[in-house]
């Protein structure tokens, strides 16, 4: 047998070297694939976890206020009611409610009663910070329920203040602490006089 017949029947009969799947089109497509996941994975958008309960949490506890109930009369669409607080948590209200959800605009209070009637958790903000409406922004979306979620609308004014209300519950926070409010979602979110679903 001549050399060059050996070298040809060395080359067909010899295995597959390992490197060259690695080299080809196909190697060079998962290599591109496993960089586009990387890259996605670390510039992925940060979700906030919820987190009540936390020694900070339960201390906020003490500072929320509790109102006498003012009833959960329905008024006509649109009808205007004189509320004794700036952040009513009960009293006549709209017979439509604000869905939850993040809002760029103010919002009827007649409606947001309603909404707190439901169960939901109504946070008034205006100038909170890009970590707190980011924090807002996540937890409004992982909680979307009509009789659970949250309703976060704007009230020029407030500053860095965040306002939290509940049906005759409410906790002022001078600046967002999300230990804080978490705890005041979790105590009172789903536990509407409408239909308590928590």
């Amino acid at each position: 047998m001549t050399q060059t017949a050996r070298s040809k029947r060395r080359r067909r009969g010899d295995s597959p070297n390992p490197l060259s799947f690695l080299l080809g089109p196909v190697g060079i497509a998962v290599l591109m694939i496993a960089m586009i996941g990387g890259l996605w994975y670390r510039n992925r958008p940060q979700s906030v976890a919820f987190e009540p309960n936390t020694t900070v949490g339960e201390a906020a506890m003490a500072a929320i206020q509790t109102f006498p109930n003012q009833g959960q009369a329905h008024v006509n669409p649109g009808q205007s009611v004189n509320y004794d607080t700036d952040f009513p948590t009960s009293g006549p209200h709209d017979p439509n409610p604000v869905l939850p959800g993040v809002y760029n605009q103010e919002q009827r209070l007649e409606e947001l009663v309603h909404s707190l009637e439901h169960g939901n958790i109504v946070i008034y903000i205006d100038q909170p910070g890009q970590v707190a409406m980011d924090t807002l922004t996540a937890w409004a979306r992982e909680f979307p329920g009509y009789w659970d979620g949250l309703v976060v609308v704007p009230r020029p004014g407030l500053g860095e203040e965040v306002v939290l209300t509940a049906w005759t519950h409410k906790l002022r926070l001078p600046e967002f602490e999300p230990e804080a409010a978490a705890t005041f979602i979790d105590a009172y979110r789903g536990r509407g006089p409408e239909n308590p679903v928590r």
